[in-house]
């Protein structure tokens, strides 16, 4: 994967990537050499991340005067509503297609936000709705690295290191500063975004599960060099400091014709992941789960962990297999993918999200809890299940959206209401 400890290089016309050297006198072909920094140029070398360009236009090129816009659905932290209660336990049914057509930045639509991003800590969840291209539209963040889950629908991110096609069942990560292109490949098109204000997101430390599973540094994919020559008017979106600022220019932006480096966009195949847990009896955390991490400076405490829940085998003894009844520190905001969740088997759906905030209670409800409590423990693998949860150590604050406008299940909260007392005292009862 990008990021530390790989260096990629790719080009699309023979000989356009110089050797031995990242910025000679003149480029081959008559390109400009410009370099694309994900971090400050004095970070500790095994932590510095960066990707030199050749290309047609330097990016000076790429933008002229902006112009503010708006797009009232994409929210950024701090966005704190006075009226508008973040405390509690929530679950939204899938948003629905509407009927006017949405690109990847009129389609977004922000569920909560946590943090700050004019001090690069915290993050956003979005749910992004899409049904047309962006037609000679180009968009890049200043504020963030974007990780996209896909649940419907198949998309195309062109970008300037090249072309990700994207589809359910993976993920891609689209770093800060970096200019493309989102074009439907086959919709309406929903799923998931997790907005990182921080430092980018990682693989997780192992410790002493060593050097295997989880996820693995060969299954993530980073394009190829590909470019665009296109003299035809176009605009270029910029996201920064939560505003949207847009300019117009006479030419496409995605004229890198070769690269080098290690900061770059990738994609991962969820599919690959491959689980870990007990196999002789209790249930370990769900950090066990944990595809990629973004820290956040304080030791073991991340600003997102992003955790996946797929099909497994389970084989512990004498073990409530689900998750159990717990309060976190870190706030968790789930999504399903495809399938059924076993801590929620009904009313939790493909599409659908839930948020539990910081030190707020939650677990099975009562027919999870019941089944659990009395089946037959022989191994059984779960199968047709697919969630993820976007966890910070920040609490997520609702945006007005999230609360008035979206399919909000109000009955949520009566899910463990039924949960009865067993207690009577007797020693040895269970």
């Amino acid at each position: 994967m990008p990021g530390f400890g790989n260096d990629f290089e790719t080009e699309a016309l023979p000989d356009a990537l110089p050797q031995g050297m990242n910025s000679p006198q003149k480029c081959d072909y008559g390109l400009y050499g410009e370099q694309l920094s994900g971090t400050a140029f004095t970070a500790p070398g095994h932590r510095n991340e960066r990707t030199w360009c050749y290309r047609i236009r330097p990016s000076v090129r790429h933008t002229h005067r902006f112009r503010r816009i708006d797009l009232p659905h994409w929210q950024t932290a701090p966005h704190v509503i006075p009226d508008v209660t973040s405390l509690g336990q929530y679950r939204w049914d899938p948003l629905p297609h509407g009927d006017a057509p949405v690109t990847w930045l009129t389609g977004m639509r922000t569920m909560t936000t946590a943090g700050d991003v004019n001090t690069l800590v915290g993050m956003a969840a979005h749910v992004y709705l899409v049904t047309e291209s962006m037609t000679d539209a180009y968009f890049y963040s200043a504020d963030s690295e974007l990780l996209v889950v896909p649940q419907e629908g198949r998309l195309r991110f062109c970008t300037e290191l090249g072309v990700i096609d994207l589809d359910p069942q993976e993920v891609a990560v689209l770093p800060r500063g970096l200019v493309y292109r989102v074009e439907v490949r086959e919709g309406p098109c929903r799923g998931f975004v997790c907005e990182n204000y921080g430092q980018a997101f990682d693989l997780p430390q192992r410790g002493p599960i060593g050097a295997n599973c989880m996820a693995n540094r060969r299954d993530f994919k980073t394009p190829v060099a590909a470019f665009e020559d296109r003299e035809v008017p176009s605009t270029v979106t910029v996201k920064w400091c939560g505003q949207f600022h847009e300019t117009r220019i006479g030419h496409s932006p995605l004229d890198v014709v070769a690269w080098h480096g290690n900061y770059a966009p990738y994609k991962y195949d969820l599919r690959t992941y491959c689980p870990v847990g007990a196999i002789l009896f209790d249930h370990p955390d769900p950090s066990i789960f944990t595809v990629l991490t973004a820290p956040s400076g304080v030791e073991g405490t991340a600003n997102i962990d992003f955790v996946l829940f797929r099909d497994r085998w389970m084989v512990a003894e004498d073990t409530f297999r689900p998750p159990w009844y717990h309060k976190n520190v870190m706030s968790e905001l789930m999504g399903n993918i495809h399938g059924i969740y076993d801590a929620k088997p009904k009313g939790f759906v493909p599409g659908g999200l839930s948020l539990h905030n910081m030190m707020l209670p939650h677990g099975p409800d009562r027919a999870a809890f019941e089944g659990a409590s009395n089946a037959d423990l022989q191994p059984a693998k779960l199968k047709d299940t697919m969630s993820f949860m976007f966890e910070t150590r920040f609490p997520q604050h609702l945006t007005r959206f999230a609360a008035e406008e979206a399919p909000l299940q109000d009955d949520y909260i009566d899910c463990w209401e039924d949960l009865p007392k067993l207690f009577d005292g007797t020693p040895g009862r269970k």
